[in-house]
């Protein structure tokens, strides 16, 4: 952290957020993320933001000197702020200013590591930079034309248009690669569609321990144990959605999706360039909300949880919760199910197994397992059991196809002529 940017966080309080105090101290972890050090926290409580400068007129000269006294090279607000903000603090206070929003998007970008996610990423941050230009170009720009014509342009409106219809095209073109991307994706979950094995997504805040779970899952119950994802206590460690077959040999297996971790504030244009990504959990049977039950702000993330999905238009799939990190609270007689929650520790592999036993309920709580004995000319019943059940064992018999399969309780009555 000795060459880390010195960054002075600047927040104002309207009354309307109730963990203004928690949004803050986040602020100063994604600061800390993307490799910046905090020198100083100044805070302004208002009735409502200021529309020109976000923080009230006489606030700017206080904010201006205690930047040169903690000597911050650079301001960071608490919030998504205007074009107009952006480019009348940068000359009231005549030093780099970010806001909430492009931080997030420079973590973002840290930690993109596949070709989809930084797709999606520079997608994200060239939407937020389009309105932006103005204040970006601001010295440029109010360099007037030749003679006073208006008809001939200024170097840094020339510029500005330029670099407007670049970044135009660009988005373009990521539109285009991702349309592909997407498609690939869409024929991966048409295939495991197909295979009529039900599909779990977790879900939750950053850093709660989500890929944890997946790849404890993989280590005791998966077909490929060696395909675990990147594990790390960091935010935003994950922002590739991981998809892999869980399998105890039960004949109850399924798939489990490791998606992106969530943020108080997270940006409106990655939720969208990442919706694709997240259409996994769009389309899931069920959802593993995982919480880090260890700090003590676990109740607004899970209500940012909660918000998030809707936001993502999540319907009202069921859900089962996870409450991580459990130890960390020197909790006792782990694990702990209550209901649809449980109190466990991923990363000491506590209440992996019990876990994977409530999501087998959840999911097949209404299968049975049976025998069926289907005669020759009932393709349709076979055909029908075989897409719609998880298929044991089959055998082609003299008389018929003997099939040993976990079935719903009402197909397993509508084949009851077919049972052995």
């Amino acid at each position: 952290m000795q060459d880390a940017i010195k960054v002075l966080l600047v927040g104002v309080n309207t009354g309307g957020e109730t963990d203004f105090e928690y949004s803050m101290e986040e602020l100063q972890s994604l600061a800390e993320a993307a490799g910046k050090r905090v020198v100083g926290v100044m805070t302004q409580r208002l009735e409502n933001v200021n529309k020109a400068l976000y923080i009230g007129a006489g606030k700017v000269q206080e904010v201006r000197e205690f930047a040169e006294e903690c000597e911050a090279e650079e301001i960071l607000f608490d919030n998504t702020l205007s074009p107009s903000q952006i480019r009348n603090l940068v000359r009231e206070l005549d030093m780099p200013i970010m806001d909430r929003t492009n931080l997030i998007l420079d973590i973002f970008a840290i930690r993109a590591r596949t070709g989809e996610s930084r797709l999606q990423v520079e997608m994200a941050r060239l939407q937020y930079m389009l309105p932006r230009l103005v204040g970006m170009h601001e010295s440029l720009g109010r360099q007037g034309g030749t003679g006073g014509s208006m008809s001939n342009k200024g170097a840094g409106e020339k510029k500005l248009e330029l670099d407007r219809r670049r970044i135009e095209h660009r988005i373009s073109e990521l539109k285009r690669e991702l349309e592909l991307v997407e498609r690939s994706r869409e024929t991966q979950r048409k295939r495991r569609n197909a295979s009529r094995i039900p599909q779990v997504a977790l879900v939750g805040y950053t850093n709660a321990g989500k890929s944890t779970v997946l790849n404890r899952m993989l280590a005791g119950f998966g077909r490929l144990p060696e395909k675990q994802v990147l594990e790390q206590d960091m935010l935003f460690a994950t922002l590739e959605t991981s998809v892999r077959s869980i399998d105890p040999g039960d004949g109850m297996p399924f798939f489990l999706a490791d998606t992106v971790g969530f943020v108080h504030k997270l940006p409106h244009g990655l939720v969208k360039a990442f919706r694709s990504t997240l259409e996994e959990v769009r389309t899931a049977d069920l959802l593993v909300q995982v919480v880090d039950f260890s700090n003590e702000n676990y109740r607004q993330q899970m209500k940012v949880t909660e918000e998030t999905l809707k936001d993502l238009e999540i319907g009202d799939i069921s859900q089962i919760i996870v409450y991580n990190k459990a130890d960390k609270c020197h909790m006792e007689n782990l694990p702990r199910v209550a209901g649809n929650s449980i109190y466990m520790a991923a990363g000491e592999a506590i209440g992996i197994r019990e876990l994977v036993e409530m999501i087998q309920q959840r999911l097949y709580g209404d299968y049975k397992e049976c025998e069926f004995m289907l005669p020759y000319d009932q393709g349709k019943a076979a055909s029908y059991l075989m897409e719609e059940a998880v298929v044991l064992q089959m055998e082609y018999q003299e008389q018929g196809i003997w099939l040993k399969a976990r079935c719903h309780v009402q197909d397993a009555a509508r084949y009851e002529r077919f049972l052995i």
